[in-house]
């Protein structure tokens, strides 16, 4: 990721993508079970579907704690705010009207495999960012940009994590 001295209010994003050699529906399998995320990521720790939701499905919320060495421990509600079955799952975190990020899986099948992007955007609305942001205001770009290429990181290790189970079959 090379610099782009974005600020937060710009609502930045991050995108990363990977061909996997499995059948589109065996990777979506796995992308749309919110269950299985924690073992993907390495700030995710556990997630769980609320108001009795079983599965994704627009509108419907999960609980999703995390933790960061910098950020300490949070939790968070998300919103599913986009469902489309072997290609699209996206969710809002905290308020689906002004989310302090948004997140999104895409597939698009092709030649026997899938390629499979994940895709992030900070903002608008409010995050555990922000506070370090209103703490070092001067240093807003400079936060923005190290956050955007942990996410870039975390997100390439998310990528190759389900690639590996998706090929694993």
């Amino acid at each position: 990721m090379r610099w782009t001295g974005a600020r937060y209010t710009d609502k930045p994003t991050v995108e990363v993508r990977t061909w996997i050699d499995a059948p589109p529906e065996r990777v979506w399998a796995l992308v749309s079970d919110i269950g299985l995320m924690p073992s993907t990521s390495d700030e995710l720790r556990s997630v769980e579907w609320l108001d009795g939701a079983t599965g994704p499905a627009v509108g419907a919320r999960f609980l999703g704690r995390s933790s960061h060495e910098a950020f300490g421990e949070w939790a968070t509600t998300s919103y599913v705010i986009e469902y489309e079955p072997g290609r699209v799952f996206a969710w809002a975190v905290q308020d689906p009207a002004e989310p302090s990020a948004i997140w999104r899986f895409r597939l698009h099948p092709g030649d026997g495999g899938t390629e499979l992007s994940e895709w992030m955007q900070m903002g608008p609305g409010r995050s555990g960012l922000s506070v370090a942001i209103d703490r070092m205001p001067e240093k807003e770009e400079k936060i923005v940009f190290v956050r955007l290429r942990e996410f870039e990181h975390n997100m390439t290790v998310t990528l190759e994590r389900i690639k590996q189970l998706a090929e694993a079959d």
